[in-house]
């Protein structure tokens, strides 16, 4: 439950940074937000199970490798998905 926390939170803030570096993809702060949680949750999740996140949910707790791979594959995730939907608003906007 804290890994899933740790990538919620990394995946805010990783949309919202994705949004100030690309300015023509932003969706403001609430929708690079938003976007960001939810890539954080589903990329964290994906990512987390094909890497070192299933051996570190195995050991049963929350060591300093495993909140950091957390907190990146949740920031990927959320930049990745913050990007996608940016793509996506722009092109139906033409």
């Amino acid at each position: 439950m804290e890994q899933l926390i740790v990538q919620l939170i990394a995946g805010a803030v990783g949309g919202n940074a994705v949004g100030a570096a690309a300015k023509n993809l932003s969706l403001g702060t609430l929708g690079n937000s938003i976007a960001g949680i939810v890539g954080g949750g589903i990329g964290g999740q994906i990512l987390g199970s094909l890497g070192g996140g299933a051996m570190a949910g195995a050991a049963g707790g929350m060591d300093f490798g495993s909140i950091i791979s957390s907190f990146a594959s949740g920031g990927v995730g959320g930049g990745a998905l913050m990007v996608v939907v940016g793509l996506i608003k722009k092109a139906m906007a033409k």
